[in-house]
């Protein structure tokens, strides 16, 4: 590694540990999002307190944090040296920032909006594949956390089959471990039978 791909590896995780969730909830006057529902500070959580449009907002801050580390790296690397690892070390610190924030106790969310943006960034037919699996899983469970990790266990095979196997490659598995292990409570929930379900409208 160079040392400007240290460098924007240390950058990526300041910027991921933005908790959109905590920041947007208290500019609007909401609640801490881990005081309800399921504690984890993320959109489907502030969904909970009644306020489509917090939950929109923490949506759109956890994606777009995870595309802007990765288009920055991208864009300087050829001038500043950040190499091809850097750029998948971005990747990654971006989405471990979200799931451990320095600036909020090292409680994060589940990182699938920072994921999405993270694969998004780094070649948009991954983002594109993952995100067509996400919604098709969705909409016949309309449940968000089995969407997430079929969504994300499809990461590797789409990053394999778009790069071989490069750093960007085991960007993916990284982020799909990571994934799986953050939920794996909703895993549990799964197989015993008892994960909530979206309901649809009538």
């Amino acid at each position: 590694m160079t040392a400007a791909d240290i460098v924007a590896t240390v950058l990526a995780y300041l910027l991921g540990s933005l908790s959109f969730a905590i920041i947007v909830s208290k500019a609007m006057g909401l609640a801490d999002p881990k005081s309800y529902g399921s504690g984890n500070p993320g959109a489907t959580n502030v969904l909970r307190s009644g306020s489509k449009k917090a939950a929109i907002f923490t949506l759109l801050g956890d994606i777009l944090k995870g595309v802007i580390a990765v288009l920055l790296a991208k864009h300087f690397a050829a001038s500043v040296g950040i190499t091809v690892i850097g750029i998948a070390c971005v990747a990654i610190a971006v989405f471990l920032g979200h799931l451990f924030p320095l600036f909020f106790g090292f409680k994060g969310g589940k990182g699938v909006a920072t994921a999405a943006g993270v694969l998004w960034a780094l070649d948009w037919r991954i983002g594109l594949v993952l995100s067509i699996v996400w919604a098709m899983v969705f909409a016949v469970s309309r449940v968000s956390s089995l969407s997430a990790l079929v969504a994300s266990a499809a990461a590797p095979i789409a990053g394999y089959f778009f790069f071989g196997v490069t750093p960007i490659f085991w960007a993916t598995v990284a982020m799909m471990a990571l994934l799986v292990w953050r939920h794996k409570a909703n895993l549990q929930r799964l197989i015993s039978g008892e994960e909530a379900a979206f309901k649809r409208r009538a």
